[in-house]
């Protein structure tokens, strides 16, 4: 997997989205990662093509990719894409989004 991203950045995008979007990640996993029975979700990843997650599904860990719409080639361009993976997700499962991330 290509990535314009440091390690640093990876890192930095993965505790953000841990410590501050965890409910997120799972309703993601949810729907797009075809996981509707996931209970926990944690992500694991993040590349120029997709997020990844670790997923707890049917009691085991289970890795989860999430494509991008594109290819990234900027890390500003991740939250826009995850907040869009997101709102596709709360739609997909009926749930009402929340107002600006």
């Amino acid at each position: 997997m290509s990535t314009p991203f440091t390690p640093d950045v990876v890192e930095a995008i993965r505790r953000h989205m841990n410590d501050d979007h965890a409910d997120d990640a799972l309703l993601i996993v949810r729907s797009l990662g075809g996981r509707p029975e996931a209970t926990a979700a944690t992500t694991s990843d993040v590349d120029a093509e997709a997020i990844e997650f670790t997923a707890v599904a049917d009691g085991r860990e289970v890795t989860v990719r999430v494509p991008w719409g594109r290819t990234l080639t900027e890390r500003a361009e991740v939250r826009r894409e995850v907040v869009r993976l997101y709102r596709e997700a709360c739609a997909a499962l009926g749930v009402p989004a929340r107002g600006e991330h």
